[in-house]
C-alpha cells in the first residue's frame, strides 16, 4: 500500500489510528514521530471506496494502536467502523471542525497552544447536533470553544440543497425581501419555479426536512447561484469554483464605483456567548449590483473579498477578547486560492500570524491527521513527548 509520510518534530509515546471523514477519506497512523497517511481520497458511500478503506484500516491495525479516533457524525461509515472496533480498542470521537484546525496546526509543527481557528467548509456535525461549516474556534489540540459562526439557515430539502443551490439563494433572498423577492428583475429569480418555491417554504414552515446549517460552503453556493444565474450543480462546489474563476478575471483597481467600499455589508451580533454573522445584507448588496448591471467579475471578486473581511473583522474582535494573534485557516472552502490569499493578506496587514496548509489539502482528506492529534492530547497528556 502507498502512504504519504510526514516526520513530526515531536514523538508520540503510543500509536494512534484515525479513521478520517466520510468523503475524501484518508486514514492516518502515527507511530512515534512518523505520520502514515493513506492515499486515494476515498468516498465511503461507494462500495469500492469502503472496501479499500477496510483493507487500509486492517493493515494499520497490525501496528496495534492504543487509541482509534473518528468523527462524531454517527452516519459516517468511518464512524460506524470505529464503533464496531470498540469492544477490542479504545475509541475517541472528535468534532469535524476541531479536527480541521488541529490538522493544520500539526502540519505546521505547532505546539499545543491556543489559537483562533477558522474552519470553513460545507458540512460537519456540531456538538449541538446541528450542521456546522462556518466556524471560529478558540482551540488547542485538546479542547475547543465555538466562539463565532455564520447565522444558521434551513437547508430546504436537506442534501437536495447541495445539488440545487438555488434553494439556498432563494432562502437568503426570502430572508431579505420576503416573497417580494419573486418580483426582482434579475436573471436568477426569473428562472425560479414559483410553485416549487412555495412547496419548499411550506416545508420549512412545517419544520419538515429543513435542517439548520451554519455553512460557508452553502453561502458560496447561494451567492454563486445568484450571480451566475444557475439553479443546479452537477457536483459539490461546482458553482463556487466557477465564481472563483470569474473573480480571477477582475482587476481590483477597476472597481466600478470609486466611492463604494470593496466589501459588501454583513452584520455581527453577540448572542448567548457567541458572535453571529448575518450574511443577508450581502445578498441585498449583490441584488443592487445585478440590477445596476455591474460586471459579474467585479461582483464575484467583491464577494470573495467580503468573506476575507468577515474573517479579518471577526479575528480582530477575538484577538481583543482572548488576546490571541495566531490564526489557523482550514476547511474545504480554503481550497479557493483567491479567498485564501485575500484572507492571509488582510490578517497579515493587521498583525496576525497566519497558518494554512502546506502539503495537505485544506479539505476533508487532511482531517485524519487532526483527529489523531486531538485523540493523543485528549485521551492522555502523557502520550506525547518532545524529541531531542
Amino acid at each position: 500500500m502507498e502512504f504519504k509520510t510526514i516526520r513530526l518534530k515531536r514523538k508520540f509515546k503510543k500509536t494512534i489510528l484515525a479513521l478520517g471523514s466520510h468523503a475524501k477519506n484518508t486514514v492516518c497512523l502515527i507511530k512515534k514521530d512518523i505520520v502514515y497517511l493513506s492515499q486515494g481520497h476515498l468516498d465511503l458511500s461507494n462500495p469500492l471506496g469502503l472496501s479499500r478503506f477496510d483493507r487500509i484500516v486492517k493493515y494499520f491495525l497490525k501496528e496495534r494502536p492504543k487509541v482509534i479516533a473518528y468523527d462524531l457524525h454517527p452516519e459516517y461509515q468511518s464512524t460506524k467502523y470505529a464503533v464496531s472496533l470498540a469492544p477490542r480498542y479504545r475509541i475517541f470521537a472528535t468534532q469535524h471542525h476541531h479536527a480541521h484546525i488541529a490538522s493544520c496546526m500539526a502540519e505546521n509543527g505547532m505546539p499545543n497552544q491556543q489559537v483562533i481557528g477558522v474552519a470553513f467548509d460545507g458540512t460537519g456535525l456540531g456538538t449541538n447536533n446541528e450542521i456546522w461549516g462556518a466556524e471560529f474556534l478558540i482551540c488547542d489540540y485538546k479542547c475547543f470553544q465555538r466562539v463565532a459562526h455564520l447565522k444558521e439557515i434551513p437547508l430546504l430539502g436537506a442534501e437536495a440543497a447541495i445539488r440545487q443551490p438555488w434553494r439556498v439563494a432563494a432562502w437568503y433572498l426570502y430572508s431579505a425581501y420576503k416573497d417580494r423577492f419573486l418580483n426582482l428583475d434579475i436573471s436568477f429569480v426569473k428562472k425560479i419555479n414559483k410553485v416549487k418555491w412555495r412547496v419548499l417554504k411550506n416545508m420549512y414552515l412545517s419544520n419538515f426536512n429543513s435542517p439548520l446549517a451554519s455553512s460557508m460552503g452553502r453561502l458560496f453556493d447561494g451567492v454563486s447561484a445568484l450571480v451566475l444565474g444557475k439553479l443546479e450543480a452537477n457536483f459539490e462546489a461546482e458553482l463556487p469554483v466557477e465564481l472563483e474563476k470569474l473573480a480571477g478575471e477582475f482587476k481590483p483597481g477597476h472597481l466600478g464605483s470609486k466611492k463604494a467600499p470593496l466589501s459588501y455589508s454583513f452584520k455581527i451580533r453577540h448572542n448567548k456567548g457567541a458572535y453571529i454573522i448575518d450574511a443577508v445584507p450581502i445578498f441585498k448588496d449583490i441584488v443592487n449590483e445585478l440590477k445596476a448591471r455591474a460586471p459579474k467579475e467585479e461582483i464575484a471578486y467583491r464577494f470573495n473579498f467580503t468573506v476575507s473581511e468577515m474573517i479579518n473583522r471577526m479575528c480582530l474582535v477575538l484577538r481583543k477578547k482572548y488576546r490571541l494573534k495566531k490564526v489557523v485557516l482550514s476547511g474545504g472552502v480554503f481550497q479557493n486560492a483567491l479567498l485564501l490569499r485575500l484572507s492571509r493578506d488582510l490578517l497579515f496587514k493587521n498583525g496576525f500570524k497566519v497558518y494554512s496548509h502546506i502539503q495537505l489539502s485544506a479539505g476533508d482528506s487532511g482531517i485524519s491527521l487532526g483527529e489523531a492529534f486531538i485523540a493523543n492530547y485528549s485521551m492522555d497528556q502523557r502520550f506525547f513527548t518532545t524529541t531531542t
